[in-house]
């Protein structure tokens, strides 16, 4: 049970209100009263409470009333009803609207606590299984051809530890979820994993989201911020994406590694924080060092134990339990009835060279599922939702080759010129500014001859 909660009392006396919020208030809880059940059901569903502990007999509306009104309106607050007429039918009701307990008055006020620990320490319990059930297999790693044994292993290896990881890989290989398994299996497992994507974040904004900031720091600073490494502090902090991390923030985050402090933006003194601090990037560092476009110093304290995350297409051994996996998490989400990928789809699905990665297959298996109209999934269904020309003998080493091209060396060059740009696209996940450094350049040229090859952005962008 957290050790203050937030509890709502409704009771129609006024006696009974103050001696139970003074008695709970002195156990450390945070106390809202309310004297009748309309004043309640508002509340509940403008306010977060813990539990509700609620009189039955009341003017106006009772509490089992009270109990089916925010049953109607799905809000979702534990509560435990006291009577003073008590009986067998009213305590099975109230059982069957969804109360935690059902208790007699006079009930004393220690057994009240008692009953109040128990409640939250249920609902707790009831939470953390409903998230538990929600993740199992979402952050799961599937596979056990030999580059994900190896990777299992190196995995298992440096969880235990205290080493800094930096995981490397493709666009859409699974970076966030070896992060999670690192922490998972570490011991810090019990407290929080936090991430941050440094490429989503505006350069103005990463101090105040790594370090947090005090009320009236800057302008719209109307509250106290706690950053990624105070809400970290004792377990795991997750930067995706390090290589787009701005060079003035780079030196920040050097001092806050090696200190193990941080200072919040208008903050005046120091806060020590014990965090892992656990990196990604798609991007080459050590080239990026030579460019000066990331620090050294920086490099060398995260670039401790690198794990690079193998591509899709050289996991072909692994396609049959992943569209499984994915299609089993597909139906249970949505509620749907499983569909069988038959062997023919398996194989189709291991010609098409997966530039996305996992990402990509996960959206398709999605899509195939959706689609579908049969219980099963054949090679046919397969060609439909892959891209257009899009399917290659994966198995041949080339991978992501394309069709032989026809046409004047104008029009070849110009589908060439297409295609690259489009892979780019994909593989950086629709951030131009990266699809322009890898290409070499300016953004505005990029957009300019996205436009002058008929490349929609837009159209791109959305789901099909």
């Amino acid at each position: 049970m957290p050790r203050k909660a937030h509890l709502l009392i409704v009771d129609d006396n006024p006696n009974t209100l103050a001696s139970l919020s003074r008695a709970f208030r002195m156990e450390g809880h945070e106390v809202t009263v309310s004297d009748n059940a309309a004043r309640a059901l508002e509340l509940l569903r403008t306010e977060a409470f813990d539990l509700v502990l609620s009189d039955v007999v009341m003017p106006g509306k009772s509490g089992l009333e009270l109990l089916e009104d925010l049953k109607a309106a799905g809000v979702k607050t534990p509560i435990v009803l006291v009577s003073g007429q008590a009986n067998i039918e009213m305590a099975v009701k109230a059982t069957k609207l969804g109360a935690l307990d059902f208790l007699e008055k006079p009930a004393s006020t220690d057994k009240l606590l008692v009953t109040i620990e128990n409640a939250l320490r249920l609902s707790r319990l009831q939470a953390e299984n409903r998230e538990l059930r929600s993740r199992l297999g979402k952050h799961e790693l599937v596979g056990s051809g030999p580059a994900m044994t190896q990777l299992l292993a190196q995995i298992e290896r440096v969880a235990a530890s205290e080493t800094r990881v930096c995981i490397l890989g493709e666009t859409g290989t699974g970076k966030e979820l070896v992060a999670r398994a690192i922490h998972e299996k570490s011991p810090r497992h019990e407290n929080a994993f936090v991430t941050l994507n440094c490429a989503a974040v505006p350069a103005e904004l990463i101090e105040s989201e790594l370090f947090g900031h005090e009320k009236g720091a800057f302008t719209g600073a109307a509250a106290k911020h706690l950053g990624k490494f105070e809400q970290a502090d004792g377990g795991t902090l997750f930067l995706d994406e390090i290589g787009d991390m701005p060079v003035a923030m780079q030196a920040k985050l050097l001092r806050v590694l090696e200190e193990g402090e941080v200072e919040r933006v208008g903050g005046d003194k120091p806060i020590k924080v014990n965090v892992r601090v656990v990196v990604a990037t798609h991007r080459n560092l050590e080239d990026l060092v030579k460019q000066n476009a990331f620090r050294r110093d920086l490099f060398h304290r995260i670039y401790v134990f690198p794990l690079m995350l193998p591509a899709l297409r050289g996991r072909l051994e692994d396609f049959p339990a992943l569209v499984e996996h994915f299609a089993r998490q597909v139906a249970a989400q949505n509620g749907w009835k499983e569909k069988v990928f038959g062997d023919e789809a398996i194989a189709e699905l291991r010609r098409y060279s997966w530039p996305g990665n996992i990402r990509e297959l996960r959206n398709i298996v999605e899509r195939l599922v959706l689609l579908a109209s049969a219980e099963s999934i054949g090679a046919a269904d397969v060609r439909q939702v892959l891209p257009a020309g899009a399917l290659t003998e994966a198995s041949n080493g080339v991978g992501g080759s394309s069709p032989r091209q026809t046409g004047t060396l104008a029009e070849r060059t110009e589908a060439f010129e297409k295609e690259t740009l489009l892979e780019e696209i994909r593989r950086n996940n629709f951030h131009m500014t990266n699809v322009a450094k890898a290409l070499g350049l300016e953004r505005s040229h990029l957009y300019k001859k996205c436009q002058q090859l008929g490349i929609d952005l837009q159209q791109l962008r959305r789901p099909e």
